[in-house]
């Protein structure tokens, strides 16, 4: 079977996180962020990552890449997450053992507690035919949507909130993210991107334990997990 690579985008300052390192780098039991992130994706069946980070980090990157269990790179993200991913799938096609590789898994370093399970998922629904697979989870809370006139409950069953890895064709999500940038259309994931191009997404099954780390509030919810953890 050819690598399944990751690209895992680091490149956020994390600004409501808040401290004086970036978002990635905050360490959870120990540990930076980042280092959870690719602990998780291997141990969920991903063979290579490229991790993108922002310019001029490279240096404080290192440590976390040197422990990464499976092999890692690194390239310079851009402004915008879109460009962050064009970043990662331009060395990926640019190195010559990643770049006949089929899949692509686009990872947040800020879900460091991604179950292994979800990624395999993941993988698995790619390796059966997907396009496009992406973990989510139902929506608990009840949701109102504003309107002009007032506001307005919204059937929650039908809602998902969405998580990451999301696994792509690699050639699918390269057409894709081509398209977006040169329509000028502004995407919040990499699901989107796909759809823009009329394809289908698959979904699997999250898990609540895959928060994403924004606020300090969501760091204290990831250290409890830590902890609860065998």
């Amino acid at each position: 079977m050819q690598p399944v690579v990751a690209i895992v985008v680091a490149a956020g300052s994390g600004s409501r996180l808040g401290g004086e390192v970036p978002k990635a780098l905050r360490e959870l039991a120990g540990r930076p962020l980042v280092s959870h992130s690719l602990e998780h994706l291997a141990a969920g069946g991903v063979d290579r990552v490229v991790l993108v980070i922002a310019a001029g980090l490279a240096a404080d990157f290192a440590p976390a890449i040197a422990g990464s269990p499976i092999p890692t790179s690194w390239v310079a993200g851009g402004a915008e997450r879109q460009d962050s991913v064009l970043a990662g799938l331009a060395a990926i096609a640019a190195d010559p053992e990643l770049s006949g590789c089929r899949f692509v898994l686009v990872h947040d370093a800020a879900r460091a507690l991604v179950p292994p399970e979800v990624v395999d998922r993941v993988v698995q629904a790619l390796v059966a035919g997907a396009v496009a697979a992406i973990p989510v989870v139902p929506v608990v809370d009840t949701i109102r949507e504003v309107t002009p006139s007032g506001s307005a409950t919204v059937d929650r069953s039908r809602l998902r909130v969405v998580q990451t890895p999301q696994g792509f064709r690699r050639e699918v999500l390269v057409n894709g993210h081509r398209l977006v940038r040169e329509s000028g259309l502004q995407v919040t994931d990499d699901a989107a991107v796909i759809e823009a191009l009329g394809e289908p997404v698959t979904l699997v099954e999250g898990s609540r334990e895959a928060l994403k780390v924004t606020e300090p509030l969501d760091l204290l919810f990831a250290e409890a997990i830590v902890r609860s953890r065998p």
